[in-house]
């Protein structure tokens, strides 16, 4: 089996790669869907959330308001903090958890850790390599105004709560850059995912 780690900043395209490497036969553990399961009413980070950051959060059926949280913690760092320290250590365990089921069923699955903040949170640190999906910020920026109806200043402030993309190359062993077209990015994820499926095949020293 090979562990990826598969990240891209707000607006890069990310969902599509992901969705790329899925139809190729990938296995996909997505952090945004764990995340989902794990704020659902009366589970703990779900009354964790709602001790430390009030009751104000929720809809009328005690479901988090995720578009509020999400304002919340775009504007205020500290409780960006707070979120992140309740909700990052249980979707790394979760993860952990969901690889070593994947792996007891398909031992040479390639399985690829969809997560946007994998290097901030560091758990790169945990997979055999690190998969980058690219832009570089104007079109990151243009990508975000047009898809949520933001202005300027707002889609800069929130490409700017991320790591910039430029410093995430730096930890990325594949680029794959979606600037051009999906037909380019398929190519470009056919080429890395033939590299990929050597790895599970033979061993992770195939290709060195």
């Amino acid at each position: 089996m090979v562990f990826v780690g598969l990240t891209g900043g707000i607006a890069t395209g990310k969902s599509m790669v992901s969705m790329i490497f899925r139809s190729l036969g990938a296995h996909i553990i997505d952090a945004d869907l764990i995340a989902h399961e794990l704020i659902k009413p009366g589970l703990p980070a779900w009354g964790e959330i709602v001790e430390r950051l009030g009751r104000d959060i929720l809809l009328t059926d005690g479901s988090i308001n995720r578009p509020l949280l999400g304002g919340i913690i775009f504007k205020y760092p500290s409780k960006r903090a707070v979120l992140n320290s309740i909700m990052h250590p249980k979707i790394l365990e979760e993860a952990v958890r969901l690889r070593v089921v994947i792996e007891k069923e398909s031992p040479d699955a390639i399985v690829l850790f969809d997560a946007a903040l994998l290097i901030e949170t560091g758990a790169h640190e945990m997979v055999d390599l690190v998969i980058l999906v690219y832009v570089d910020e104007e079109i990151q920026i243009q990508r975000l105004m047009n898809r949520d109806g933001l202005t300027k200043a707002d889609a800069l402030e929130r490409i700017r709560v991320q790591m910039p993309i430029e410093e995430k190359k730096k930890y990325a062993d594949y680029i794959v850059d979606t600037s051009i077209s999906q037909e380019d990015a398929e190519k470009q994820v056919g080429y890395i995912f033939k590299r990929l499926r050597a790895l599970s095949l033979k061993g992770k020293n195939a290709l060195n």
